[in-house]
């Protein structure tokens, strides 16, 4: 049988933990659907009353942002017109601020030192953070806001792959192996007897491979085949 395990929305998490935006740590800590979230902070309704259209359009906002995307690349994902992606970016930047301050610091920092750094230290050089091409440099400044937060979940994904593989080398009754890692993913093979058990210990391991001021969540399924698993 096969098992996938893969972190839920650890690239946000990574982004409230690092901005210390208090919106999105307030959000997460008390376990919300984030996306639902956002869009009541954006549409300026009632949580419940969030639609699954506004629903969809925060979180094309949420992902969005985290790489760079403009207005014009947000209108042109949703169909919208370019002034109304604008003003859900404007509105998003000013229920959290720590975001877009976060944003600021991290460009300027970039451009001072000419790289930026995951939580754990890896560094991404950026030699077009100021180069005279505005193309160029803008694609740096964004790489500059991105890296930090696809770059710790590469190093956490890593982290739990060695904390996962140990414990199943400490293990032997459990017939389980690693297989595979996609992005923010685990995938093993396992006995179907023992899977649920199995489950459970991933996800507990994968969600202690980092400390962040949000908690790390890491969900699991089942099934003949990856596709099934998820």
């Amino acid at each position: 049988m096969i098992l996938a395990a893969d972190y839920s929305q650890i690239e946000l998490r990574i982004m409230a933990h690092l901005s210390q935006d208090k919106g999105l740590l307030t959000a997460f800590a008390e376990g919300k659907d984030i996306h639902r979230a956002t869009a009541a902070e954006v549409f300026g309704v009632d949580f419940e009353e969030v639609t699954n259209e506004q629903r969809r359009r925060a979180k094309a906002v949420n992902f969005g942002l985290i790489y760079g995307m403009s207005a014009f690349g947000l209108a042109k994902q949703l169909d919208i017109p370019r002034n109304e992606a604008q003003t859900y970016i404007d509105t998003y930047f000013a229920r959290y601020p720590g975001v877009l301050n976060y944003m600021e610091q991290t460009r300027a920092q970039a451009a001072e030192q000419g790289y930026v750094s995951t939580l754990f230290g890896r560094r991404l050089y950026l030699p077009e953070i100021k180069a005279r091409n505005a193309m160029r440099r803008q694609a740096a400044e964004r790489a500059a806001i991105n890296a930090p937060m696809q770059g710790t979940a590469a190093d956490i994904i890593k982290k739990a792959m060695i904390n996962v593989q140990a414990w199943i080398k400490s293990n032997p009754q459990y017939d389980v192996k690693m297989i595979m890692q996609v992005h923010d993913e685990l995938v093993f093979e396992v006995n179907a007897e023992q899977a649920d058990e199995i489950k459970t210990w991933v996800c507990d391991l994968m969600a202690q491979a980092a400390t962040l001021d949000v908690t790390l969540l890491a969900e699991a399924g089942t099934g003949e085949n990856w596709e099934q698993a998820h």
